[in-house]
Formats: C-alpha cells, structure tokens, sequence
C-alpha cells in the first residue's frame, strides 16, 4: 500500500515537473517575439509623435526621484514620469525629446502616453503607449479629435475644458470619458514638466 502512495506521488511529481519545464520553454521561446512587438509599436508612436525626427537616441529611465521631483507642487493625481530620448534630425542633431509618462488615474486603468517635444519648447505630437479605457468612450482618447488638440501648443501644463476651450493651454473634454481625458492630460503634463528639467 505505502510503495502505491509512494510510486503514485513520484508520477505526479514527475509529470508536474515535465509541465513546469514546458510551461517555462512556451514562455521563453514566446517572450522575445513578445518583446519585439512591443518595441516595434513603441517606436511607431515615437514616430508619428515627433515625424521629423529621423531617429532617436537611447532610452533613458527616469528614477523614481527624479519623477517625482519633476512633478512636485503640481495636481497631476498619480503620475510617473517613465522615460525619456533626443529625437535627432538626419545629421544626429537634437531637435528635441520624447518623453514618456504614465497617469494612474484612467477610468480602467493607467494610461501611458509619449510626447514629443521640440528645440522650442512646443509639442510636437502626443501618442500612446499603453491604453485600455472604454469603447466608445475613453478610447476616443486616441482619436485625433482629442489628442491633435496638443500638438503645435507650446509646452505647458493644461487644463480640461468640459464647455469648450478658450484659451490656449485648455483641451476640450471628451463626452462621457472625463476620467480618461484628465488622466491623458495630466500623463502629457508630467512629460511637459519633466520637459523642462533637460538640457535644451
């Protein structure tokens, strides 16, 4: 009876030892395709933040510190700022940055949102990294009509305009999907402030 329990456990033990190992090879031999798509996406909405750039350098990691430094004294809600790189012209000059930064306030769940930011300190374009607001509604965020409202603005910190925007730093709310609006806003804002601790 005892040497049935014993054979019976090293059975499961090994099949569950088999499986861990095939589990752990699936997920190896798909993390680099994974990976790669994800740097493939990330480099398409580095492009269309800042079209005339005509690459970029490396990716610097923001600490903890210096994010939140750069974002001090200011009511962005929870924000990160996540990265930053020169966007460079044809002969490796900067034009200026794009910088990445995340809002932990969207309706579903954080919004993470790259910007573009040129030599003169205007915003070139905005685009985003991750996003899963809802149909319909948050998502419109990535519809032109929402996020264009950035570009060709001078980079400072904005304000939601729930009744239609008059001034210049205001960017008129999305219907229903003022959660996601403001968490895009204040995102773009953290890059913007983050902006203006680099070297021009």
């Amino acid at each position: 009876m005892n040497k049935g329990i014993i054979h019976d456990a090293l059975v499961l033990f090994a099949i569950t030892l088999i499986a861990g190992f095939a589990l752990g090879a699936v997920h190896e031999v798909t993390l680099a395709p994974i990976q790669a798509s994800k740097k493939a996406a990330a480099t398409k909405t580095y492009q269309e933040v800042f079209a005339d750039a005509a690459s970029f350098g490396d990716t610097v990691v923001v600490s903890d510190s210096d994010s939140a430094a750069a974002v001090a004294g200011n009511d962005f809600g929870k924000v990160t700022v996540n990265d930053y790189m020169e966007a460079l012209d044809a002969s490796g000059a900067k034009i200026g940055y794009v910088v990445s930064a995340t809002s932990g306030d969207g309706y579903k769940g954080p919004i993470q949102v790259a910007v573009g930011i040129n030599n003169d300190g205007q915003i070139t374009g905005i685009g985003f990294l991750t996003i899963d607001e809802t149909p319909g509604l948050g998502m419109k965020a990535k519809d032109p009509e929402f996020k264009d409202q950035f570009a060709g603005k001078d980079a400072q910190f904005f304000e939601l305009s729930k009744t239609g925007a008059s001034a210049d730093n205001q960017i008129n709310c999305i219907s229903g999907a003022t959660f996601s609006s403001k968490a895009t806003m204040n995102a773009v804002n953290a890059a913007v402030a983050f902006s203006k601790t680099l070297a021009k």
